[in-house]
């Protein structure tokens, strides 16, 4: 039974060991993110945007070495206390989304679909369909994390460099989320990176959220991030 949507940026900022001195400037985003999470109930599925498809067990742990700071995080509290073998290589959403359980929901547990970023917008919705069937025949209220960003174009200083044609389709992302609209989100254009994580939730939620609620939007590194929560 799906309950409760979590939609937050898939920022390695986020966690104080990566973000140094920079943590104070994302201090609002952090605790907008930590808010949309602790609506979730203790099972989650995590959705995100990868390389390939791909399924991660409520056993999976990771770290982000590979993102400067030997951070461990897990998706579930055994994997974080119980484990005895070396983290494994995980996807960006992935990490956040066990840092932000750990952070949010320490008792929760959390599966992770990753869905292929250059899936068609038809595949995309099709794959949140399929994910809706799946969490309603599960008799226990299921909480979804989307991790996925926007545009990385957004100031001179964005890591995809400043495309100011892009500023639109960040303009119509943040509206979608923040008002629940699912059309909008089939219709995203390819310079969103979470594109395809956005439409899962599209067509996971059709034909939207009984209510959705906007905690934080900006693009404080020229990167779209936003965080809210929906409710079904």
């Amino acid at each position: 039974m799906l309950s409760a949507i979590a939609i937050v940026p898939s920022a390695p900022v986020l966690v104080p060991e990566l973000a140094g001195a920079a943590a104070a400037e994302v201090a609002d985003l952090t605790v907008a993110v930590l808010e949309a999470a602790a609506l979730l109930p203790s099972r989650w599925i995590v959705v995100g945007a990868g390389a390939v498809d791909r399924d991660l067990g409520p056993d999976s742990a990771g770290t982000f070495a590979g993102f400067g700071a030997d951070v461990r995080v897990g998706l579930s509290p055994h994997a974080v206390n119980g484990r005895a073998a070396e983290p494994a290589e995980l996807p960006l959403c992935a990490l956040l989304g066990g840092w932000v359980r750990g952070q949010a929901r320490p008792d929760a547990s959390a599966q992770v679909r990753v869905y292929a970023g250059d899936h068609a917008a038809d595949i995309a919705l099709a794959r949140g369909r399929q994910l809706r069937a799946e969490v309603d025949r599960l008799p226990d209220p299921i909480g979804v994390l989307v991790v996925a960003d926007g545009a990385n174009t957004l100031t001179a200083a964005a890591p995809g460099g400043y495309d100011p044609s892009n500023v639109e389709a960040q303009l119509i992302l943040d509206d979608a989320l923040a008002n629940g609209d699912v059309a909008a989100l089939a219709r995203l254009p390819e310079p969103i990176l979470g594109r395809v994580a956005f439409q899962v939730l599209a067509g996971l939620t059709e034909p939207g959220p009984r209510s959705a609620k906007e905690l934080y939007r900006g693009a404080p590194y020229g990167v779209g991030y936003f965080a809210g929560a929906w409710q079904l």
